[in-house]
């Protein structure tokens, strides 16, 4: 039987794997995502603190998976369980987005269009890295993941293959088998507030990637140690209305 890409009528689910993001910016991201999705799926990789409670006030999350170990060092597994969590929905289309991103404004008055269609079947998007706060983003050799397009919108085709890569980190966070498929690259813009910490999150982030990665087998082991920065390229984010 062939996939059916309806051209209306679509919902949109958004996928989210969490740990201990209670004093980050999880209440954030749930509520804009709450403001343009039709429900959300969350995985949370045993938490110690009150991130599943805050999951579950928000009443467009359908579903919370509590793991009881965590999977974090073993990306892949944990991306895959995600994905199949979300899927036994049988989901129209799927937003993958973490805990610390949020997109900017443009995207909700175009987010119906993009999965109303039946001409593609993923979409991809720019990610800013927010440094210091949430005014400025950092564009360096290291620091320019804006530069190229990211993957975070697909639409669900039943039986069609899910393949990830096994790595342990910095893993892809849809699956890979669906970029042989037509897309749709977008200059709309992701922000991501993961380093807008102060420089002791940033310093405590480091220590965790040299911690899982010390060789940069599956990173950048330049870019680990370009976190200690003191005075890195900053650029100031402007809102844009397309």
């Amino acid at each position: 039987m062939n996939p059916v890409r309806k051209k209306n009528g679509n919902k949109l689910t958004a996928i989210l794997q969490v740990r201990n993001e209670e004093n980050r910016y999880l209440e954030e991201v749930l509520s804009d995502l709450s403001s343009y999705v039709d429900d959300m799926v969350i995985i949370d990789d045993a938490s110690t603190d009150r991130t599943v409670e805050i999951c579950r006030s928000f009443p467009k999350v359908k579903e919370v998976v509590e793991l009881e170990s965590q999977l974090f060092s073993k990306e892949w597994e944990l991306r895959s369980r995600l994905w199949q969590e979300a899927c036994k929905y049988e989901p129209d289309w799927l937003l993958s987005i973490d805990a610390d991103e949020v997109f900017e404004r443009s995207f909700k008055k175009k987010v119906q269009f993009l999965i109303n269609q039946d001409q593609y079947d993923w979409v991809s998007f720019r990610i800013y890295d927010f440094w210091g706060g949430k005014t400025h983003y950092r564009e360096d050799e290291h620091w320019n993941l804006h530069k190229r397009h990211t993957m975070m919108l697909v639409r669900y085709l039943p039986g069609f293959p899910c393949y990830y890569l096994k790595k342990d980190h910095h893993v892809h966070r849809l699956p890979l088998s669906y970029q042989t498929l037509k897309g749709c690259m977008t200059d709309i813009r992701v922000k991501h507030f993961g380093w807008s910490g102060d420089e002791t999150d940033r310093h405590n982030k480091y220590q965790r990637y040299m911690k899982m990665d010390p060789q940069g087998r599956w990173g950048n082991k330049e870019q680990y140690l370009s976190i200690l920065d003191r005075s890195p390229k900053l650029l100031e984010w402007k809102e844009e209305e397309r």
